[in-house]
């Protein structure tokens, strides 16, 4: 099982986050085909779209707490560009940087695929992603084939924000 860590795992903390239970007991690896259906239900009590996530399974990655699925994350691939979606946390597990671990480490998952830009779209998380070093950015400026994406034509609205990070 490869654990993923994030090249600044404890940053979160400095952030002035909160934890409830020690920052090691949750791990964050690859995700399995048979733990799709607990994913699927993580997103949906989050208010995330789990439609297409399947077809990514490969560049999904969950944070276990024991045997719990507590959080995940997810790229999808488009060559050099990446969109990173389904970045969710169990209620319980919230205000602990796990969201932060799971972005962080989906980044460095990008690294690993040669990705140069990640792109996301949120309704709700607008004002965290940028203290993780992303950017607004119109719609207009994201690379067509990432545009083509389920996430750009049918899962989110014409109104979500737009994000960007370039990876170093």
């Amino acid at each position: 099982m490869q654990v993923y860590k994030s090249h600044t795992t404890i940053e979160a903390l400095g952030a002035g986050l909160t934890m409830n239970k020690p920052y090691s007991e949750v791990l964050i690896v690859k995700a399995r085909k048979e733990e799709l259906p607990e994913i699927l239900t993580l997103l949906d009590e989050c208010g995330l779209p789990g439609e297409g996530l399947a077809d990514h399974l490969a560049t999904t990655l969950i944070a276990r707490e024991g045997m719990d699925i507590v959080g995940c994350s997810a790229l999808e691939l488009y060559e050099e560009y990446a969109l990173l979606r389904s970045v969710a946390v169990k209620e319980t597990h919230r205000r602990r940087g796990l969201a932060s671990r799971l972005t962080k480490a989906a980044l460095d998952l990008a690294r690993d695929h040669q990705v140069t830009t990640v792109y996301l779209l949120t309704e709700t998380a607008s004002a965290f992603f940028p203290k993780l070093g992303f950017k607004l950015i119109p719609r207009s400026e994201v690379p067509q084939k990432v545009q083509n994406s389920i996430e750009f034509t049918k899962l989110c609205p014409q109104t979500a924000t737009v994000m960007t990070i370039t990876l170093t």
